[in-house]
């Protein structure tokens, strides 16, 4: 009796020991998870940050005396192009590593362009209306990406010469590696195609400056709409309901807008400016 005794105390003992150190280990497990979701919160923490955020010229400053009748217009879309930098800037946090290294300039520096091509091409117009059209707003269309590290130097990774070019040129458009003939159209078939309104029979008599800047653009319309049927192939089963609405039509839409802008400004410098393009540029998917 006294001898079992001990044993007994022995293997209580034990059993307390192993339970300890079952509840030591899941301590020091739960505390490692713990650690690693605090690393996880701290990287999601950062990533407003570490994404960069988008910088843009101030349009405001360029524009000349805005007369009386256009003052609304213009600060409605004044607004407008603040609301699309905060939107881009939204996107840079949702989207972070997404997409290869030209995501950022594809899929949200090239379509803010684009949109703000648009908004300036639109405030041009509303004073041009009873007052000198400005000139020369396209130019601060185009946006960088400041760097989170050196606050406020552009993201030069992200940076497509492609894209750049397309910039340069003025065309606002995505990476030209996509125009031209898709070479798919069982896919294009699949997914359906585009179809936008053709500009040219809406145009009145063109003047003979402005006939190739006038060509260029139309044939710029040909190569959006060739771009974005491409698009629809490359992009097959990706994103929500509404993603070629947002990420497709939606964007080239924005960017007819400045197409047709354009060709009513050329028309404009020594002719009556077509009004009223615009309306030409939302486009449909025909399944």
């Amino acid at each position: 009796m006294s001898r079992a005794l001990p044993k007994y105390h022995k293997r209580r003992v034990a059993l307390i020991g192993g339970a300890a150190a079952l509840v030591l280990s899941g301590a020091v497990i739960a505390g490692n998870a713990l650690a690693g979701e605090t690393d996880d919160s701290g990287g999601d923490g950062r990533t407003a940050a570490s994404p960069g955020t988008v910088d843009c010229p101030d349009v405001e400053p360029g524009l000349p005396a805005i007369p009386a009748s256009a003052q609304a217009e213009v600060d409605r879309n004044l607004a407008l192009l603040d609301t699309q930098i905060s939107e881009a800037n939204q996107r840079l946090v949702d989207t972070v590593g997404q997409g290869g290294p030209n995501f950022v300039q594809n899929a949200i520096l090239g379509p803010l362009e684009d949109k703000r091509i648009a908004t300036v091409n639109r405030i041009a117009t509303a004073i041009g209306r009873t007052a000198d059209r400005p000139e020369g707003l396209e130019a601060l269309a185009p946006c960088t990406l400041s760097s989170a590290d050196d606050g406020g130097g552009e993201d030069t990774a992200t940076a497509d010469p492609t894209a750049s070019a397309s910039a340069t040129e003025g065309t606002g458009g995505e990476d030209t590696g996509d125009a031209g003939d898709t070479g798919d159209e069982g896919g294009a078939g699949a997914v359906g195609t585009i179809d936008c309104p053709d500009v040219e029979p809406s145009l009145p008599a063109i003047p003979a400056s402005a006939q190739a800047e006038v060509d260029r653009n139309l044939a710029l319309l040909d190569t959006q709409i060739s771009e974005a049927n491409q698009r629809l192939v490359d992009t097959v089963g990706q994103g929500g309901p509404n993603f070629v609405q947002n990420a497709i039509l939606g964007p080239l839409e924005d960017k007819r807008i400045a197409t047709v802008n354009r060709i009513a400004t050329a028309i404009g410098r020594t002719a009556d400016r077509p009004e009223g393009l615009e309306a030409l540029a939302a486009c449909t998917l025909d399944e």
